[in-house]
């Protein structure tokens, strides 16, 4: 069944005429004549009766409700479609990890909404396995995660990495390690830590490295806010391994607290924007992407 079969059936039923339905649709009257008789051909069903004024058969009078559905749910589709296209997206929702969320995208938000002023913005903090999982499955257009080798073999992922930070220790200045300059893996083996819940890139990269030398990683309590990062070290003997770019904003409005470098070996994250190359197709999407490579990459 094609769109202009069924067009061509309301044209007629609508007007009760071949002549007059053709001028409706803009063809010849042979045209919806074919189109309505290819239409009960397939339905093997007879649609109107002919004559001076064509009248619906009772199949025909069943089919008009559905053809007219059918009809405006496809013009519909085709104008949002064309809205979408032409940069009228009126929603843009975009996932980010912790750090990014609460100081790397600010500016780029900003920027952004000086160009779409008209799109809602909307904005999920969450770790990057989930916010990866969130983005395949259609519920956000964009994510600034953490880099992952859930991204190989997946066709269709537009990624761009944007930088490398380390992951340093956050610790209060009388913390049993913090007389060190520098802290060793070795130096955290059975000491009580704070780490991010499930779904956190960094957790998984921190695991991993405590397994491979071979080290006991004691996890006393998971978050998922650097907020409750800040208050929960600062209460005791606890210390948390977050990449650098999330403890100088902590560590700089708190006098208590301080940084360490972690070292033997140091530990990386790659920080990425990741969008489908569907969505990269809409405008403000891709001036979205754009816009965070433009602010947040490396030079």
């Amino acid at each position: 069944m094609r769109l202009e079969q069924l067009e061509a059936f309301l044209a007629v039923a609508e007007t009760g005429s071949f002549q007059q339905a053709a001028r409706k649709c803009g063809v010849s009257q042979s045209t919806v004549s074919r189109q309505v008789q290819s239409l009960e051909a397939l339905l093997h069903l007879q649609l109107l009766h002919r004559g001076a004024q064509s009248k619906l058969t009772i199949g025909g009078d069943r089919l008009l409700p559905r053809a007219k559905k059918i009809c405006q749910e496809w013009h519909s589709f085709i104008r949002e479609i064309s809205e979408l296209q032409a940069g009228k997206q009126t929603e843009l929702c975009v996932a980010a990890i912790p750090s990014v969320s609460a100081y790397k995208l600010p500016p780029v938000l900003v920027r952004f909404t000086q160009t779409y002023s008209h799109v809602q913005l909307r904005v999920t903090t969450l770790g990057s396995d989930r916010a990866f999982k969130v983005l395949l499955d259609g519920l956000v257009d964009f994510a600034v995660i953490m880099g992952s080798p859930l991204f190989h073999n997946r066709s269709g992922l537009v990624i761009e990495n944007l930088y490398t930070e380390v992951v340093q220790v956050l610790l209060t200045k009388d913390h049993p390690l913090a007389s060190k300059s520098a802290i060793t893996w070795q130096d955290l083996h059975g000491v009580p830590q704070i780490v991010f819940k499930d779904g956190y890139g960094l957790q998984r990269m921190v695991q991993e490295q405590f397994q491979l030398q071979g080290l006991e990683l004691r996890v006393v309590l998971e978050l998922n806010s650097l907020d409750a990062f800040r208050e929960m070290v600062k209460q005791g003997n606890l210390l948390a391994l977050l990449p650098a770019g999330a403890i100088a904003p902590i560590i700089s409005t708190d006098q208590y607290l301080q940084m360490r470098p972690l070292l033997s070996p140091e530990l990386h994250r790659q920080v990425c924007c990741v969008t489908t190359s569907d969505r990269l197709n809409l405008p403000p999407i891709a001036h979205l992407y754009h816009l965070t490579c433009e602010l947040l990459k490396n030079p």
